[in-house]
């Protein structure tokens, strides 16, 4: 399995070819997604196989995330990821079998909004979320509202960029004036969602911390004062010691939580908003040093440092911020 991984790992990252991306461009978007997904199947890894999926694990799943967190690809994974889960955990097989093989494909695209406020009144739906990922290039969209998931058109929504810090991320506020929908048919999957998306987001941002500080270490190698290469300075070396040891605590806490999501266990929502929490702040911490330790250059246009602390802030206030997920954490710590 693991002999497996790493070689999915090598596939994405040959594929991807190292470059960071600057914008997130619908033209380039369009094209890598369908070379991952034909080439890879990056879509369907946490699929079972009999919606068209590879039968994997979110394990799997979080390998393509980090390596797509490596270079801030706009790439809908984190997306999929979240909608193909919504529809497998839901239960409900007519809409499985409609949606998945097609998701599967890359195409097309489905969406989940549920941050925000929605109800439903004679099978109409009305509300506004806020923060939706890759819903402008949506064909589907899976809506909360009235404590179940709908699936409805998206062409049938108001669908607005919404303005964020970061350049490589595209996300949309979604409004709905009494749209129809369907509701899907089973256990309501929102709660054990909020879990994937942590630990999907967590992946993701292990691999912009890592690159991030990769990239750092190179310049300190690089640079030269006093005749010196700056890597050479203490407590540069010091600094940098402390933000890889972040960095594989980082590590440890998103496979902790990926693991725990993927065996269903019952620690599985506490190690979630552990992973959230580390990875979040540990991202910040060494996007922050790279801007540092790069010096007046960092934050020019053409240099690729400011994208990553963009990616770090802008990600941790997905899905909840930090301090949102410590307070969640708080009343399981103190029993």
């Amino acid at each position: 399995m693991r002999e497996e991984r790493a070689a999915l790992r090598a596939a994405v990252r040959g594929l991807l070819g190292g470059r960071v991306a600057r914008a997130a461009d619908h033209g380039e978007i369009d094209a890598g997604w369908a070379r991952l997904c034909k080439e890879i199947g990056v879509a369907g890894l946490a699929v079972p196989e009999a919606y068209g999926g590879a039968g994997a694990t979110l394990i799997e799943a979080n390998v393509v995330l980090t390596e797509l967190g490596r270079v801030l690809s706009p790439m809908p994974m984190l997306g999929s990821v979240l909608a193909t889960q919504a529809l497998v955990r839901s239960g409900d097989d007519d809409a499985c079998a409609r949606l998945l093989p097609g998701i599967c494909a890359g195409e097309p695209i489905a969406a989940v909004a549920w941050e925000g406020s929605g109800e439903v009144r004679d099978g109409l739906i009305s509300g506004s979320f806020r923060d939706v990922l890759d819903a402008g290039a949506a064909h589907t969209l899976l809506v909360a509202a009235g404590g179940a998931l709908y699936e409805v058109d998206a062409g049938r929504t108001d669908r607005q960029l919404t303005g964020t810090l970061d350049l490589t991320r595209r996300l949309e506020t979604v409004r709905l004036d009494h749209v129809p929908g369907r509701r899907l048919a089973g256990d309501d999957p929102l709660p054990g969602l909020r879990d994937v998306a942590c630990v999907a987001l967590a992946a993701e941002q292990v691999g912009t911390a890592e690159r991030a500080l990769e990239l750092t270490v190179e310049y300190v190698k690089a640079r030269h004062q006093f005749g010196r290469p700056i890597g050479s300075f203490q407590v540069l070396q010091h600094r940098l010691a402390e933000a890889y040891v972040r960095v594989e605590a980082a590590r440890s806490a998103a496979e902790a939580a990926a693991n725990a999501v993927a065996a269903g266990s019952a620690e599985a929502q506490r190690l979630a908003a552990v992973a959230k929490v580390s990875c979040s702040e540990t991202v910040r911490a060494v996007a922050a040093e790279m801007v540092q330790m790069h010096g007046g250059i960092a934050i020019t246009w053409e240099h690729d440092a400011h994208l990553y602390l963009r990616r770090a802030w802008a990600s941790a206030q997905l899905f909840g911020s930090p301090a949102g997920h410590v307070a969640r954490l708080t009343p399981t710590l103190l029993d």
